[in-house]
């Protein structure tokens, strides 16, 4: 029987499954052994690490252009038959913003949160579309706010990667930063395979809005 990962690297395929069947196997041998890993990085995953470390440290900037361009092209992506009439605006809550006002929701995850929901917009769209429009599962009347979950995940894999130390203090971390060196996307892809397996969470919860800060996922749930 196929695992909830083994299913999300085929919705996301090609380059995104290799990541996740590693980092699953990872994980695994995590729950064997809490002990911190003793390691050495290599310069290319030093060089990816403090690439990637200036990506989290960058705020979402409502003046800066390339941020206003970043969100008008996501939005393009998502609605592509609905034009936007304007960065403020009650037409972001149909995405799942809090209010009219995207930027105050990226507080948490920065402008690398909104460069995942674009990455996974543009390399995946039919799995974003279905996430986006919920076209999948046994849905709730009251579903979870898909933007606002989008920046969670960024700021939860953050975290749980440990990036923004020298170097990650635990084993899934390191072996990620192996990940990086090969490619440079790999956050973004891990990204879009964590959003899909957050939602395949929600399904098997039976979840509501309520439930939305209840179902947050991590590699133990893998």
């Amino acid at each position: 029987m196929p695992t909830s990962f083994d299913i999300c690297a085929e919705v996301v395929a090609g380059s995104a499954a290799w990541l996740g069947r590693g980092l699953s196997c990872v994980c695994a041998q995590r729950r064997e052994s809490d002990a911190r890993p003793s390691f050495d990085l290599t310069p290319a995953q030093e060089e990816c690490l403090q690439r990637l470390q200036y990506r989290i440290d960058v705020q979402y900037d409502s003046s800066n252009v390339e941020h206003q361009e970043a969100l008008r092209a996501l939005w393009n992506a998502s609605f592509p038959e609905e034009e936007l009439r304007g960065l403020i605006s009650e037409q972001w809550k149909e995405m799942g913003w809090q209010g009219k006002d995207p930027s105050t929701d990226f507080r948490g995850g920065g402008f690398i949160s909104l460069e995942n929901l674009l990455y996974f917009a543009r390399n995946f769209p039919k799995s974003f579309q279905d996430l986006l429009r919920k076209q999948e599962g046994d849905r709730a009347l009251w579903e979870y706010p898909f933007a606002v979950a989008g920046v969670n995940i960024t700021f939860m894999l953050i975290q749980m990667l440990d990036l923004e130390a020298v170097k990650p203090r635990n084993l899934v971390g390191a072996t990620f930063l192996k990940f990086l060196a090969e490619n440079e996307s790999a956050f973004d892809l891990l990204y879009c395979i964590t959003f899909k397996l957050m939602d395949n969470q929600w399904l098997a919860m039976h979840a509501s809005y309520m439930d939305f800060n209840v179902c947050s996922l991590n590699f133990d749930n893998f």
